[in-house]
């Protein structure tokens, strides 16, 4: 049995992280409108980062404040009306809204509201809204400010953030939320703390973010995965000069939450007078992730298979017309900073020599040869080619699975009768021309076959 390295404690993580945002909430008087950025749940990107971090411990670490929190989700309209995408599923931010909206009530904690930002009437917009209401969601909307951020004076007002309604809450700390980026999360949060203030509520707000970690060095592996990770928003982090200015203390920082510091501070002095406590975008947060770090060497390492793995997507999507070449450069200039190259990931060369196989011997599938492999956690490489009958990936899969299960490579998975159904499905009703199984298919197909072959 392979003993599983790690290099983040999530335990430790939970009672450090935990006892910060309380700690937090207690400076203002335990009301404090939390800022979740990333995934809330199924944080994969920090699972590959942080070997041993479980993607849903920020679920957990909910769990760990139970009783003193409700959640607040926001998305952006327009994301709605775009039927904008979360890359990792393959799914609209309105369904990623909804499961979260599931997970979350399957955890037992409240969803006090939902508060669709900038809207404008979308017809789209008040369909979602409509079945939010149905499910007995409270749906809040904001509409834009005129001059938003930096029209202080009328945002600052009741004729801006005294516009937006009021959202009701009963507990010290309020998570706000959401499936993506530029979904109004701290607009909301300053939005909220401006009624608080008005109703003699002295509340605060705070910002959770994984990534950047701060206290790592800005070229930190880990640091520069999260750049990697955004390189299609064109984010790159920083020193944060303010933070720098104020303690002497240098701390990591992306680029946007720099620039937007010094407008977000003229809001809250506004709104908060001498009770507000940040002079840094960095005290403005709580992240705790580098103290649950055990092994930084076996952190790095996987943050470098990341950057790599990254830039091999960014070409993936360039190929497919869903990202521009932008992209792929800043990925590529951005592994080239630590001497990376993508043979460094060391399944490369083991798909590239399975495509040539493939070539050499015949195989492949109308011209074209492909190979894929992947690595185990015993350090052993399994290689698929494509051929007619399913792509590489699928070939990959079932060559590993019969490599875990110590299944002679002659003996066949799938049933012969199960594919030439499939086949035929494909091709008689949806008129497909190619008829090789992707991924999603052999496992339907494997499942079907486990009926009827013991090995399968």
């Amino acid at each position: 049995m392979t003993i599983k390295k790690v290099g983040f404690d999530n335990e430790k993580y939970l009672k450090e992280q935990s006892q910060s945002i309380l700690d937090r909430a207690v400076r203002f008087g335990n009301k404090l409108y939390l800022e979740f950025g990333g995934k809330l749940i199924y944080d994969y990107h920090a699972s590959r980062v942080l070997p041993g971090f479980d993607p849903n411990v920020k679920m957990r670490l909910l769990k760990c404040l139970e009783g003193k929190i409700e959640v607040i989700i926001c998305i952006h309209a327009g994301d709605i009306e775009r039927r904008k995408v979360r890359a990792d599923f393959g799914i609209t931010y309105d369904n990623d809204t909804m499961k979260l909206i599931d997970d979350l009530r399957e955890g037992n904690i409240k969803v006090c509201a939902l508060v669709v930002t900038r809207y404008n009437g979308q017809p789209v917009v008040k369909q979602f809204m409509n079945k939010l209401e149905r499910r007995g969601i409270e749906v809040v909307t904001h509409q834009s400010i005129k001059g938003y951020p930096n029209n202080i004076d009328l945002i600052v007002s009741e004729d801006g953030y005294g516009v937006n309604q009021y959202i009701e809450t009963s507990k010290p700390i309020i998570i706000v939320t959401a499936p993506g980026p530029g979904s109004g999360k701290l607009a909301t949060c300053l939005s909220q703390i401006y009624h608080e203030h008005k109703r003699g509520i002295e509340a605060g707000c705070a910002k959770f973010e994984t990534f950047p970690i701060w206290n790592l060095p800005l070229k930190h592996p880990v640091n520069m995965a999260y750049e990697s990770a955004t390189a299609d928003l064109g984010d790159f982090n920083q020193v944060d000069p303010f933070h720098l200015e104020s303690y002497k203390i240098t701390a990591i920082n992306y680029n946007r939450d720099v620039e937007i510091f010094p407008v977000v501070k003229k809001i809250m002095l506004r709104i908060m007078g001498n009770k507000l406590v940040y002079k840094s975008p960095t005290d403005m947060g709580v992240n705790k992730a580098a103290c649950a770090i055990i092994n930084d060497d076996l952190v790095q390492q996987a943050a470098k298979q990341e950057m790599i793995r990254r830039y091999f997507r960014y070409r993936c999507e360039y190929a497919m017309g869903v990202a521009d070449k932008k992209t792929v450069q800043r990925a590529e200039l951005l592994m080239k900073e630590l001497n990376l190259t993508p043979i460094d990931r060391k399944v490369v060369e083991h798909a590239h020599q399975a495509s040539i196989d493939a070539q050499e011997k015949g195989k492949g599938n109308e011209g074209v040869f492909a190979g894929a492999a992947l690595q185990l956690e015993n350090g052993t490489i399994v290689t698929g080619k494509n051929s007619p009958l399913m792509h590489a990936a699928s070939s990959l899969i079932l060559n590993a699975i019969k490599e875990l299960a110590g299944i002679p490579d002659n003996i066949h998975l799938l049933s012969p009768n199960i594919l030439n159904s499939i086949s035929n499905l494909k091709s008689e009703f949806f008129n497909h021309e190619r008829l090789s199984l992707n991924l999603g298919e052999t496992l339907i197909a494997l499942s079907i076959s486990a009926d009827f072959n013991p090995s399968a």
